[in-house]
């Protein structure tokens, strides 16, 4: 941690932003996960599915250097973020439309539960800025979720 005029204490700022960087590694592989589905679809709702996991991808990004940017507001560095990724790996074996839905929505849905425990833990700490930067990355992050999960609920 660096010195700064940021009034919360380090025993706050110092677990925080190992929750942030957590959840950073974790978008990063989010973002990257989003990109490797929007290469790689292939079938009937191509196009459509293409565009859709571009414009998340754009997203994820966005929440990236939002997390970078609140870490190193906070006194912290984005070093950390060399560390392994929680979410599962993305299926490298698939190619049609549905299955990188499928894959695409499970690992929005497990970042967003991660986001979501992010807000308590931030709370918690005593940083209600952080808990609402991951407030507000929840609320983008289900929204995402729908659009992905409506092109599977149509095959239910």
């Amino acid at each position: 941690m660096y010195d700064t005029r940021n009034d919360l204490p380090e025993s706050v700022r110092t677990p925080v932003v190992n929750l942030l960087n957590g959840r950073l590694a974790d978008a990063i592989d989010l973002g990257t996960q989003a990109k490797q589905a929007h290469w790689n679809v292939k079938g009937p709702s191509f196009i459509a599915l293409h565009e859709l996991f571009d414009r998340i991808a754009e997203h994820i990004a966005d929440h990236v250097d939002t997390l970078a940017e609140r870490i190193t507001a906070l006194g912290g560095t984005v070093a950390a973020v060399s560390r392994t990724s929680s979410l599962p790996p993305y299926p490298t074996d698939i190619i049609e439309g549905v299955q990188h839905v499928d894959a695409l929505a499970s690992a929005v849905a497990s970042f967003g539960a991660k986001v979501r425990n992010g807000i308590d833990e931030a709370a918690k700490a005593g940083d209600a800025d952080t808990s609402d930067l991951f407030t507000g990355i929840s609320r983008d992050i289900d929204k995402d979720l729908w659009f992905l999960e409506a092109h599977l609920q149509a095959n239910r």
